[in-house]
This record gives C-alpha cells, sequence and structure tokens, in this order.
C-alpha cells in the first residue's frame, strides 16, 4: 500500500488576524509546519498552533521563513548564508520552545515561501538551513522540494529529508514551481487538487503547466492553510487519497 504525510503551512495569522481555520484543517492532515514569527505568527498564535496540532495527533514541524511580514514571506530578500543559517536556528528554537513547554517535540523543518523556493536553488542556502537543523537537533527531519538542492545539503550534513509535492501548485517541466504573479500557478479546484495528489502518491508524476509530466517520489504531500478553501481542499485530498489505497502516515512515522 503507498504512504504519504499530508502536511499543511499553518498558525499564519498574527496580532488581531487570523488566517485559515487551523483547528478544521489539522482534522484532516498528518503533519504541521507552524510559522515561526518571522512571515507569520507571533507567540500567541505559535503556543495555540502547537496546542492544536498536539492535541489532534499531528506531527509538529517549524516553518521558518524571512523576516518579512508585509510579503508574508513570498518575496525574495537579498540574504547570505550565514544570515539564512542564523534566522533559521532562531526560528526553530522560538517554536521548540513552545513544543518543549506542551510535552511534545518537533518532528521536522520546512522553510517557507521564498526562503523555500532560493534555497531550493541555491547550494549555499541550502547547506546554511541544514546547518541549522543540524545544530538544533540532527534527528529532525528536513523537508524540501524534490530533487532540489535543501535535500541535497541535508542529506549531505546527515539529517533524514523527506521530499515534497504541492497538491495546490503548479510545476513547470524542470519541477520547480510556476511563480505566484504567472495565472495557472495556484490551484483552487479541490478535485483536480486531489487527483494531482493521487498521481503524485501512486504514479510518481505531476503534470507541468506546459503537459510534461514531471516524475516525482514525495513523501509527503502539502496544501496551502492560508486560502479560504483550505479546509474544503484538505477534506477532499484526505479523503480522495484514502480511498484511492493510500495510507496517510505522519512523518514521524515514515523511514523519510
Amino acid at each position: 500500500m503507498p504512504r504519504i504525510d499530508l502536511n499543511c503551512d499553518l498558525g499564519e495569522g498574527f496580532g488581531a488576524y487570523s488566517i485559515g481555520d487551523d483547528e478544521g484543517v489539522l482534522r484532516y492532515v498528518t503533519s504541521a509546519n507552524i510559522a515561526c514569527g518571522f512571515h507569520a505568527g507571533d507567540p500567541s498564535v505559535m503556543e495555540r498552533t502547537v496546542a492544536l496540532a498536539a492535541s489532534a495527533g499531528v506531527s509538529i514541524g517549524a516553518h521558518p521563513g524571512f523576516p518579512d511580514l508585509l510579503g508574508f514571506g513570498r518575496r525574495e530578500l537579498s540574504a547570505s548564508a550565514d544570515e539564512a543559517r542564523a534566522m533559521t536556528l532562531y526560528q526553530i528554537g522560538a517554536l521548540g520552545a513552545f513544543a518543549k513547554a506542551r510535552g511534545v517535540a518537533l518532528t521536522h523543518v520546512k522553510p517557507h515561501g521564498a526562503l523555500y523556493n532560493m534555497a531550493a536553488k541555491r547550494a549555499d542556502l541550502a547547506a546554511a538551513i541544514a546547518e541549522a537543523v543540524a545544530a538544533y537537533d540532527p534527528a529532525l527531519i528536513l523537508v524540501g522540494l524534490c530533487g532540489s538542492e535543501l535535500l541535497k545539503a541535508g542529506t549531505a550534513a546527515g539529517l533524514r529529508c523527506a521530499g515534497e509535492a504541492f497538491a495546490d501548485r503548479a510545476y513547470r517541466a524542470d519541477g520547480s514551481l510556476v511563480p505566484r504573479g504567472i495565472p495557472g500557478a495556484v490551484i483552487k479546484d479541490p478535485a483536480s487538487c486531489a487527483a494531482r495528489a493521487i498521481s503524485m502518491a501512486t504514479d510518481g508524476f505531476v503534470t507541468a503547466l506546459s503537459g510534461e509530466r514531471v516524475m516525482l517520489r514525495p513523501d509527503t504531500i502539502c496544501l496551502h492553510g492560508d486560502g479560504d478553501g483550505a479546509l474544503e481542499l484538505a477534506e477532499a485530498l484526505s479523503t480522495a487519497l484514502r480511498e484511492a489505497g493510500v495510507e496517510l502516515r505522519p512523518l514521524s512515522h515514515t523511514d523519510a
């Protein structure tokens, strides 16, 4: 039976601003990537989201990004490798404090937004992020785009790595994500996303925006929690994958 982790980026509200239905989504996913206060989230949101994920029995991971609340961490910033390492380590430690206080362990680290996409291509940033993860806890799983520099760096650093694919994002033929500013980059139809997720989990490919098949073997499939239809999408993906004979299993229970 095929096995896959279904993850979602959560805890992305800030102050008086609430984004997404985290509690609802947690009923359907197996891993949560929780914002660490730089691109989104604040101490109260972080603490609450850790508690919700722990109560749901969902694996908890840190979701560090660029310090860019206005741009939601999706704008590329000029950062040296040393800066990327330090900001990643800082954010893992912040979320780790809330997990420790709750009596649960961090399972994984998945960079967010522009930091994630830049580290997929820049070997120096990828190595810096992997170094930060290993320095905090070498037992953590590093999550990155399938075939990316980030996964190569994680493996070189001796980390367990999990290749990630996206059900709700379009791909280019080279396996990279289509930038959000291009029409069709974000896929909102739950049925289309579900069909893509099944193809990824069972057949190891996704169809690029240009029509080519992109071969990949993900350990985890992501959906984004900040969209209006996140809850419906989470339910659709979970239901479709199970009906297709795919076992949903959190990263903490896999051999990623």
